[in-house]
């Protein structure tokens, strides 16, 4: 596990009740947390990751208050009641006051901002990671949030993938990340796009095989291949082939590279091999295409 959250926290009335249990996904601790409350119970928070907070039960009519100051007063507006959600991005300090509450049971998701590119098929909106929504309801995100809670409790009764993909929903959720209205039906995101066309321009020397390229944007093979060549409108095959023609022009741009030597270099088996390839895509031999960039 790269990803450690850092978070400064001072509480007072607060009792750990059956200590700490929690799980890590990739780019994400979960925690649970049951606690015992005074009264006049309380603290102030900050960390260094963006975190969501889901109060899962309490025993108790009174509620939780969470603030964006000290006094209940800030950009944030004060939340009164006993919705049970709060987010709060990376950096943002915080206080907690609890008020008729004897026991409560919370889960803390702790995002590592850096791996959410990877985990999104979309990158998220800005503005909606640096804005706190302190205290508010949604049923489809508690519901993910109970799920959650039970695979920390629960370790070892699913396989990861189940927890790893009620992470991925939750996100989705909780960043309101919507399909692009632009994008055809079947073409893949423009993220997983460009991580592909990088993987395959990246590596167009060697062979690549499908079942890479699938797992990078967490797709089947035959899923990927589809939407693959519905976004560039060629499969991905023939994508590696002008990546490795590209290379070659490169290196048939020096002087002293043979087409023989660029084959090789390019990931061609051999010089009669690329002048196939180029003759198709090109339009002429790499010979005379060099020795036209020459003249």
């Amino acid at each position: 596990m790269t990803f450690h959250p850092r978070m400064q926290s001072r509480i007072e009335g607060i009792t750990v009740v059956g200590g700490l249990q929690w799980r890590a996904w990739n780019g994400v601790i979960a925690d649970v947390w049951t606690v015992e409350c005074a009264p006049g119970a309380g603290g102030e928070y900050v960390s260094q990751a963006p975190r969501l907070v889901v109060v899962l039960d309490q025993v108790g009519d009174g509620g939780i208050d969470v603030l964006a100051s000290p006094a209940g007063g800030g950009a944030a507006p004060r939340a009164t009641a006993r919705e049970p959600i709060s987010y709060v991005p990376a950096g943002v300090r915080v206080w907690s006051r609890v008020e008729g509450v004897r026991r409560l049971r919370h889960l803390d998701l702790h995002f590592d901002r850096a791996a959410l590119g990877a985990r999104l098929p979309d990158e998220p909106d800005a503005g909606v990671l640096e804005t706190p929504r302190l205290t508010f309801a949604d049923d489809r995100l508690l519901g993910l949030a109970r799920l959650i809670a039970a695979e920390c409790t629960e370790p070892g009764a699913v396989h990861d993938l189940y927890g790893d993909s009620l992470i991925s929903a939750l996100l989705v959720g909780l960043l309101r990340i919507a399909p692009r209205a632009e994008r055809r039906r079947g073409q893949l995101p423009p993220r997983q796009l460009k991580r592909a066309i990088d993987y395959i321009e990246d590596n167009c020397g060697r062979n690549i095989r499908l079942q890479e390229l699938a797992d990078l944007t967490g797709l089947s093979e035959s899923y990927f291949c589809s939407a693959f060549k519905a976004s560039t409108g060629v499969p991905p095959h023939k994508w590696q082939m002008r990546a490795r023609i590209d290379r070659a022009k490169a290196l048939l741009s020096r002087a002293d590279m043979t087409p023989a030597a660029a084959a090789v270099a390019a990931g061609f088996s051999d010089q009669a091999h690329l002048t196939r390839v180029f003759r198709q895509v090109v339009g002429t031999t790499p010979a005379a295409w060099q020795r036209a960039r020459a003249a």
